[in-house]
């Protein structure tokens, strides 16, 4: 049977922010339980390198980055950016060994809309040459996210998916003046299409409890999408503005989750307003973080059994299924598809 708790190999997932790695600077990441090295060279192109020597396996990232070559701290072996050994200091003249044969691994990496996106082989296996695109965001392109946090959750990246697409837990984990409370619960009916690599709640006007979509004004539109491996983006049209919200969950290992926010907006005032929102953002993604520290708790216990149940929790399945048909899709070298068909969901919240 198979185990659909797997991580997802073979897609794009978000590094870090693009302002996380310095021109001629490195940082160390860990991916799907991978250590890798990210970097941005003195012309300020990104990169990402196995953070492994091939000589005895020191990590690299303890190594000295001159913007062009990383030295290993251990016995000076160089590799470019490309993961090339470009010199071994020990090798006496005359010594035969073709160093530009040995080789740091090296993994797809692109810089987007001001985040950094690396594609992810399985362990020990190499991304294919014609890797697919880096997922689109909505909204206007060649924007540049305004407002970007990351946070650690302590969670399996199949808790903090379902966390994230939950549309009923509002009322009771983000209860407060600014947001909505449980008073203001109401049924809510929305339609869901598939798309690619998920699904859409198809554009509608923003729920009728949520204060702080009123203080936008305007005749408001939205649409919320989820893909995998753990993308979930929301378009906000207010007549000619836009607000595009830009979460990205990336497994750091089978245990533990990192979870980027970005935001763009076109409209001035949420620009002029940003050091006021700001606290207001943290203090709504830390809501959900003490949610899933707790969580933890109950989970801690052999095979916990869990339910999902009724419309509420139908975004969960759909994330079940389309992660059980990716697996499936993978084992067998087969093309991916979904499955999932048009359906109207409804539910309180």
């Amino acid at each position: 049977m198979m185990d659909t708790s797997e991580l997802l190999f073979d897609l794009w997932y978000v590094a870090a922010p693009s302002a996380q790695v310095k021109r001629g600077k490195t940082l160390p990441v860990t991916l799907l339980g991978q250590q890798v090295l990210l970097g941005r060279d003195n012309a300020g192109a990104v990169f990402c390198l196995r953070d492994f020597c091939p000589h005895r396996g020191m990590p690299l990232r303890y190594g000295a980055f001159d913007g062009e070559q990383i030295e290993c701290c251990y016995h000076g072996w160089c590799f470019d950016t490309k993961g090339s050994c470009t010199k071994i200091p020990s090798l006496a003249p005359g010594e035969k060994t073709d160093i530009s044969r040995i080789k740091v691994a090296r993994f797809p990496c692109k810089e987007v809309e001001g985040a950094i996106w690396v594609y992810v082989p399985r362990m020990g296996a190499r991304a294919p040459e014609d890797v697919p695109e880096v997922p689109v965001s909505p909204g206007p392109q060649g924007k540049h996210w305004y407002w970007v946090d990351s946070v650690d959750l302590p969670c399996h990246i199949d808790h903090a998916v379902i966390g994230l697409m939950d549309p009923s837990h509002g009322p009771f984990v983000h209860a407060s003046w600014w947001w909505r409370t449980r008073r203001s619960m109401h049924l809510k009916e929305k339609k869901f299409e598939p798309t690619a690599r998920g699904f859409k709640m198809v554009s509608h006007k923003p729920s009728s409890n949520s204060r702080a979509y009123k203080i936008l004004g305007g005749d408001r539109m939205t649409e919320i999408a989820f893909q995998l491996p753990g993308l979930r983006t929301e378009h906000i049209v207010i007549g000619e503005h836009h607000i595009v919200l830009l979460t990205a969950l990336t497994p750091v290992d089978e245990k533990n989750t990192k979870l980027h926010q970005f935001m763009f907006t076109t409209l001035p005032l949420l620009n002029l307003l940003k050091p006021v929102l700001r606290p207001f953002g943290k203090a709504f993604i830390q809501q959900d973080v003490r949610v899933v520290v707790r969580q933890q708790e109950g989970l801690s216990r052999p095979h916990p059994a869990l339910m999902l149940v009724g419309d509420a929790d139908q975004q969960a399945l759909w994330y079940y299924k389309l992660k059980k048909d990716w697996l499936a899709a993978s084992e067998q070298q087969a093309p991916f598809e979904n499955r999932i068909t048009a359906k109207t969901l409804r539910w309180y919240s």
